[in-house]
């Protein structure tokens, strides 16, 4: 791919995991909202979830990963949380 095509797709990729993840805190604030069990469930996953992404991320780059990379792991998980808080 040449130079501007990767600039291209990190844009994209980056742009759509923003887009992507708002529509994942708002299902999480509607889970929360009801509370019960369900929902502390789903505040420990997402507190859990995090800190293991943020691992993964400084690894990735420590090893020599690119940005580009980490992006598309992120836009991979965040794309599975809508999956799963999409379902009844």
């Amino acid at each position: 791919m040449s130079l501007y095509g990767n600039w291209w797709k990190l844009g994209f990729d980056a742009t759509m995991l923003a887009l992507e993840s708002q529509q994942v805190i708002g299902l999480r604030m509607l889970k929360l909202s009801t509370g019960g069990a369900a929902a502390q469930a789903e505040a420990m996953r997402m507190v859990t979830e995090k800190v293991a992404a943020a691992g993964e991320a400084a690894m990735m780059l420590a090893s020599g990963g690119s940005g580009a990379g980490v992006v598309a792991g992120y836009r991979r998980k965040v794309r599975a949380n809508a999956r799963r808080l999409q379902r009844r």
